[in-house]
């Protein structure tokens, strides 16, 4: 077990779970009664908001494909890590940017063969105009069996579209078979 990594992933998380900007801070055990809670006090908390209606649905619409995206995707580590980060553990906050616009970031470990091609997916979709996306979604959600998992890959790509900015990912290495994958959306009401 490689303590230098997990110390880094670990003030990763805490310095943006500690953040005094943040709508709303969550990390554990993704699950769909997670998400259900999250969903819950996200609501809640964007009804406080002094937001246009327009900005709460959107942040609310692309948070739950963003939960979706982590309970469908998000891998349980080898035991030596339970204690750490139990069962499939993932990150979900959104961030205050301005009175216009969040940040929201999900975390979760995906192993280090997926890293090239998360990176080339996102890395593509940035390219894309927002007709372009529109069109991609379209083609994929008409000519695309949909997986074991229930998705056709269209979930990154519809956060593209609905977000209307460029993703922003890293990968923090926690050992050489397993990567801390961080993918940060931009929501504003444009």
């Amino acid at each position: 077990m490689n303590q230098t990594a997990i110390n880094n992933i670990e003030t990763y998380i805490k310095t943006k779970l500690e953040d005094k900007e943040h709508i709303i801070a969550w990390r554990g055990v993704i699950s769909s009664e997670a998400i259900s809670n999250i969903l819950i006090e996200l609501e809640e908390k964007l009804l406080k908001e002094k937001i246009s209606v327009k900005l709460r649905k959107k942040t609310y619409n692309i948070s739950v494909e963003c939960l979706q995206n982590l309970y469908h995707h998000c891998i349980p580590l080898p035991d030596a890590y339970q204690t750490i980060y139990p069962g499939k553990y993932a990150i979900f906050y959104i961030n205050l940017l301005n009175k216009d616009a969040y940040m929201l970031t999900t975390g979760n470990f995906i192993l280090q063969p997926k890293v090239k091609s998360m990176s080339q997916k996102i890395d593509k979709i940035n390219t894309l105009t927002q007709e372009d996306l529109k069109e991609m979604y379209k083609f994929i959600l008409n000519h695309q069996k949909l997986s074991a998992r229930g998705g056709g890959g269209l979930g990154l790509i519809d956060v593209g579209r609905k977000s209307g900015h460029k993703l922003t990912y890293e990968f923090l290495e926690l050992d050489k078979d397993y990567y801390f994958y961080v993918l940060n959306v931009k929501i504003t009401e444009e």
